[in-house]
């Protein structure tokens, strides 16, 4: 399954404090759930660098030096921005994994042969930035692929177990207020309306929601694999009821129901991707 697709400001914090926070307020929110739209990936990256500690902070200015937009916000749709070029198509299934299980348990032997998805190529990724004996380019693009990656895996349509290309081939009518609704499909929705109907710039976005407050999964502290954790989540979140509508049309009250959770994988993948930038760098 290919499942790619065609403010208030808040005062700053140490890197550390604001993760505590982050693993803080998952405790007292409910656990109710976009690859991204480019103002997705954006918003994450956007929040995860407010999230660095200073010695990750000055590694991501130093890799991204020479970029135009020399940020995590800037360079995080750069994965898909190359993947049509033959360079780099190589890189479509490392987008997304097709978890062919029925409970949504990751076995990478099935689900991953040569290590071509979203799980090994986040961790891959995050061998070569780490290794500063790696050649400065390499670690450059891995530090580009992990920001999207990261985001890639915390939309439930790129861990789907479902034959339909991660909601690419399940057809959806937006009821929009035209006489006959818009032809789209369920990623689609995902990637855009959800997100769109917000009708804000990512940064003003990013601000609001660092102000409500991040929505984190403390299991992301016990040890493993935790790419693989966090496409089961994605899974899960896949199979829960309604996310596929049934008779396939949805109107503005279905973007109302799920942007809650969409905005919480935001936030999850902000604070998840600081983690691991703090971690590697």
């Amino acid at each position: 399954m290919d499942n790619s697709h065609t403010p208030k400001p808040r005062r700053r914090r140490t890197a550390a404090g604001a993760i505590a926070l982050g693993l803080l307020m998952l405790a007292t929110q409910p656990m109710p759930a976009q690859a991204w739209s480019g103002e997705g990936h954006r918003i994450i990256g956007i929040l995860a660098a407010d999230m660095l500690d200073p010695e990750a902070k000055a590694a991501v200015a130093d890799l991204l030096s020479d970029e135009t937009d020399p940020t995590l916000g800037g360079v995080a749709s750069w994965a898909d921005e190359v993947r049509p070029e033959d360079a780099w198509k190589h890189t479509s299934p490392w987008h997304y994994v097709n978890i062919r299980d029925g409970e949504c348990h990751y076995a990478p032997a099935r689900d991953c042969a040569n290590g071509d998805c979203v799980i090994a190529a986040i961790n891959a990724q995050l061998k070569v930035l780490s290794d500063k004996q790696q050649p400065r380019q390499a670690r450059i693009e891995a530090l580009k692929f992990v920001v999207h990656f990261i985001g890639d895996v915390h939309q439930p349509l790129h861990a789907s177990g479902r034959a339909d290309r991660g909601g690419n081939d399940y057809q959806i009518n937006f009821r929009d207020g035209s006489e006959n609704g818009e032809g789209t499909n369920l990623h689609g929705i995902w990637d855009y309306r959800i997100l769109a109907s917000h009708e804000e710039d990512a940064q003003r976005y990013a601000n609001e929601l660092a102000t409500e407050g991040f929505a984190h999964n403390a299991r992301d502290r016990l040890p493993g694999n935790h790419a693989a954790q966090w496409a089961e989540e994605s899974c899960r979140i896949v199979e829960q009821p309604g996310l596929y509508p049934k008779g396939h049309v949805i109107d503005s009250n279905y973007l109302d129901q799920w942007r809650p959770l969409a905005q919480q994988r935001l936030r999850e993948a902000a604070v998840r991707l600081a983690e691991a930038l703090n971690k590697a760098l």
